[in-house]
């Protein structure tokens, strides 16, 4: 391998380390030991209501118990929250999401009519092309193309398509402006260089 691994282990402390998170951080830890390449302790605390420091610290102390140091961190999603405000606007300047205004009442309306229909439901994206203003309480999602795949290139299962019509416009950030776990994910990979 050409460029230094980076792997990361990224357990919520939503509780305690449990066997498959601790057998995720060992292969994680193992193949960045063989590589020569480090190893990221992220605390994925975006879920504030359930997240403890109690839970980041027995993960921390069980991390250590195992032997399995990290090179970098442990960091912290909650302590990140101007580097995902920052892709966010980015994301909203380049047109590659917009501000929603729909209430949850409202979606969860369309959400059983859905499902009376024995459909799966998806947003109908009518805030795409809707100016809803800054000041207005929204969400931010991300624009889905209508048509067209989703090509992911995975080293275990090849190459994986994802067809935009059965995809969402999934909400990037929540209308009281913390970022959604599955943006922050993604932002803290892509900036960590995971």
């Amino acid at each position: 391998m050409s460029e230094t691994v980076r792997v990361r282990f990224a357990p919520s402390p939503t509780g305690h380390l449990h066997v498959g998170g601790a057998r995720t951080a060992l292969f994680n830890w193992l193949f960045a030991r063989h590589h020569g390449g480090l190893f990221i302790l992220r605390i994925e605390d975006t879920d504030r209501s359930r997240s403890t420091e109690e839970y980041i610290e027995r993960i921390i102390d069980a991390m250590r118990w195992l032997g399995l140091d990290w090179d970098e961190g442990p960091y912290r999603q909650t302590d990140r929250f101007e580097i995902y405000k920052t892709h966010a606007e980015q994301l909203l300047a380049e047109g590659k999401a917009y501000r929603c205004d729909c209430l949850p009442e409202e979606l969860e309306t369309r959400r059983k009519a859905a499902q009376g229909r024995g459909e799966t439901f998806r947003y109908d994206g009518r805030c795409r092309t809707r100016t809803v203003p800054g000041d207005h309480l929204h969400v931010l999602r991300l624009l889905v193309p209508d048509e067209g795949q989703t090509i992911v290139r995975d080293l275990i299962h090849g190459e994986v398509a994802f067809d935009h019509t059965q995809l969402d416009d999934w909400v990037l950030v929540r209308s009281d402006g913390s970022p959604t776990y599955n943006f922050c994910v993604v932002v803290d990979d892509v900036t960590m260089k995971i």
